[in-house]
């Protein structure tokens, strides 16, 4: 008996007239699919990229949410923030328009919004059908009825902001938008037609949101779900894949999601990236330099890198790292340790050789650091935290985190820790800071999705402390960003010489016309712009690199000019202002950060990371404290050597003494023993973390068999 005739697994009738196409076209919808090539599967190409949002995932659209924050209040009130005026109320137009609106769809300009209907305040976003009566009043007080079309808030921010050519009104504009994902491709970035080409019963986008080690197994698995035939063709493309993924797990990232944006990633991960490609190309006879690796890595991961790195050496090369973890130092074959100090104090080779030869050199900071004679002490006495004075967050559920309820005790020294990719940053950065910054000052920002939050009433002022540069330009110094060449100004304003000229304080400012010299605008430099290679900076022919004109120049106060001063170091500084309080008193903030070396006019894109962020922190600690404070600092400790972790400590819990609270995000297990309080996030990183495993002080965390927090913390709390 003949089978039957099977299409698509059901059965047609013998007599049916079938069409088929050698063009993968549809004969009845008239799609039609060219053959797929590795170019359909990319966002970068015309030919895979989703076209409304051309391959991006997300679109910057204007947010109702940021256009109206508060919705208790009415349109008089100011309800539509970006219509409302520096005195807090709306142009008679504007008020007019919205009154017409508002009678058109039933409501008032007095009703609050939270009060509308969702099709009342759909209208009033994105416009109505027809025309609206607006009643205006004219400058001579006759009254006009004009009737005109309202095509809603957002429309009409979104027609402004493509017609204005003005950077100030896109600025200010940028405000009320928000970052979504595209409504077409749900943030999956590809057409509709690569999205239905599944392997394994899983698309591209499916494939690239697993983390890299949910698609270490997924890739292992997959072989088994093939044909022979399919076997046979895909075996070389996934012992490939499988390979480098396994390198990738090898550099401890297993948790970051395949589709992770490249600006999303620390130095380190994007470091570690690419030492997990070197790996795979098997060189030999190569040198690599690495700066600080293990940047944003937890204990748990470190041996991992080493082993990586050690492997990259037994292949037949040079690894050279530059690094401040210990373990990592101590793995090493050969330890050159500059010093004895910082800056002007620095640069001579101060030991080279083993590591033993390092413990063993008594000039050697490091050397003593790893021989246990110096050392970071765990604070006899933790402080306690006030039974009524909280932070706490509920059901926090941005990224991966569980619909977490997070307690955070106020003024006390508190650590966030965790493995990488366990939702720290997600927690801190991205929910509570914002939160907390729309609390304070009305900062427009997306948040992390929670429900509420409790305890603001106890928070006055939050900062968040980092290493990005505190300028860009050579015109920013230490001396313009902690405030203390103001009354250095003034002082040179009241010399005799200065009086008798005629001179004000701005004189003494390279920042305008008059005292500075105009060849370079008092930049001491002039840039040269290289078309094809970044800019380069030459010292000013007419000033010599002084910033000054001759004329300022004359004028001395204990026979140093305005720009001798610039030159001193801080520690100079503060013994030649010594008795002046208002001069001494921030320079001596600097000095008890660690940054006794460095210049007052030193240019600020010549500061490193860790520089500039205490900087940042001397210029907080010389301000009068509210006690309210909320510190936020994310890995603090990067580009830190022991010494300076230490002063650096100092000065955060005199932050925590005067009655702030400081929120460090670390894995450096120095700066998580000293806390008072530690939230511990995990298990692991990716899908399998954004769980509390343990919370409390650093000696209930070591407690805790399931933190690998406390399991490290009770090696070094004995």
């Amino acid at each position: 008996m003949p089978q039957p005739l099977l299409v698509a697994g059901e059965p047609v009738a013998p007599d049916t007239e079938l069409h088929f196409s050698e063009h993968f076209a549809c004969p009845d919808c008239g799609v039609s699919l060219g053959e797929l090539e590795p170019r359909n599967f990319s966002f970068n190409s015309p030919y895979g990229a989703c076209p409304e949002c051309t391959g991006l995932g997300t679109k910057t659209e204007f947010d109702a949410e940021l256009i109206a924050p508060d919705r208790s209040l009415s349109i008089r009130q100011g309800a539509l923030r970006p219509f409302v005026k520096r005195d807090g109320e709306l142009t008679d137009w504007r008020l007019a328009m919205f009154e017409g609106v508002a009678k058109r769809l039933g409501f008032t300009v007095d009703t609050p919004l939270q009060e509308l209907t969702p099709e009342q305040f759909h209208a009033l976003m994105y416009g109505t059908k027809g025309n609206v009566t607006v009643e205006f009043r004219n400058r001579w007080g006759r009254t006009r009825y004009i009737d005109t079309e309202f095509e809603g808030v957002i429309n009409i921010l979104k027609r402004r902001y493509e017609e204005t050519e003005s950077e100030y009104i896109k600025q200010e504009l940028e405000q009320f938008m928000a970052t979504r994902p595209c409504p077409v491709c749900g943030g999956k970035r590809l057409k509709p037609e690569s999205l239905a080409v599944t392997v394994g019963g899983k698309n591209i986008a499916e494939v690239t949101a697993m983390s890299i080690e949910e698609a270490a197994r997924w890739f292992a698995d997959l072989e088994a779900q093939l044909t022979p035939r399919e076997r046979a063709i895909a075996e070389r493309i996934l012992k490939e894949v499988r390979t480098r993924l396994n390198f990738l797990l090898d550099v401890g990232l297993g948790y970051l999601t395949l589709d992770r944006a490249a600006t999303t990633l620390s130095g380190g991960e994007a470091q570690r990236i690419r030492l997990a490609t070197q790996i795979g190309s098997g060189l030999m006879g190569v040198l690599y330099v690495l700066d600080e690796p293990s940047i944003g890595l937890h204990q748990r991961d470190n041996q991992k890198l080493i082993h990586t790195l050690q492997r990259l050496r037994d292949l037949g090369n040079t690894v050279l790292v530059v690094e401040h973890d210990e373990e990592t130092i101590r793995a090493a074959d050969w330890v050159i340790d500059l010093g004895p100090g910082a800056g002007e104090h620095g640069g001579e080779v101060v030991v080279a050789g083993t590591v033993q030869e390092v413990i063993n050199c008594p000039d050697s900071l490091t050397g003593q650091y790893l021989s246990g004679k110096r050392r970071i002490e765990v604070p006899a006495m933790r402080r306690p935290p006030h039974p009524e004075r909280w932070l706490v967050l509920y059901g926090a559920r941005a990224n991966n985190l569980k619909n977490l309820t997070v307690r955070i005790p106020l003024g006390l020294f508190v650590c966030i820790t965790g493995v990488s990719g366990s939702g720290k940053s997600t927690l801190i950065q991205e929910t509570l800071f914002p939160r907390l910054m729309y609390h304070v000052y009305g900062a427009r920002r997306i948040w992390g999705e929670h429900d509420h939050i409790d305890g603001l009433q106890f928070v006055d002022k939050v900062i968040d402390i980092d290493q990005s540069p505190i300028g860009r330009t050579p015109r920013s110094n230490p001396a313009t960003y902690t405030g203390v060449f103001d009354p250095i100004r003034e002082l040179f304003a009241s010399t005799p010489e200065a009086r008798a000229r005629g001179y004000q304080p701005g004189r003494f400012s390279f920042n305008v016309k008059g005292g500075r010299c105009e060849a370079c605008r008092g930049d001491g430099m002039i840039k040269i712009e290289m078309q094809f290679l970044p800019d380069v900076y030459v010292p000013c022919e007419v000033c010599k690199g002084l910033r000054y004109n001759r004329e300022t120049l004359e004028v001395k106060f204990k026979d140093k000019t305005i720009a001798d001063v610039l030159n001193m170091t801080v520690e100079e500084a503060l013994a030649f202002f010594a008795p002046f309080p208002a001069i001494a008193r921030k320079l001596q903030t600097l000095y008890d950060v660690g940054l006794d070396y460095i210049r007052l006019g030193q240019p600020a894109p010549t500061l490193s990371g860790g520089e500039a962020q205490r900087v940042k922190l001397a210029t907080e600690l010389s301000k009068r404290a509210t006690g309210n404070t909320v510190y936020i600092l994310d890995e603090p400790t990067t580009g830190l050597h022991f010494e300076d972790v230490r002063k650096l400590l100092g000065v955060l819990h005199r932050l925590v003494d005067a009655g702030n609270t400081v929120i460090v995000i670390e894995h450096n297990l120095d700066v998580i023993k000293t806390a008072d309080w530690i939230i511990d996030l995990g298990p692991e990183g990716g899908d399998a973390g954004g769980y509390i495993v343990a919370e409390g002080t650093p000696e209930e965390v070591a407690a805790c068999e399931a933190s690998y927090t406390g399991q490290f913390l009770r090696a070094i709390l004995k």
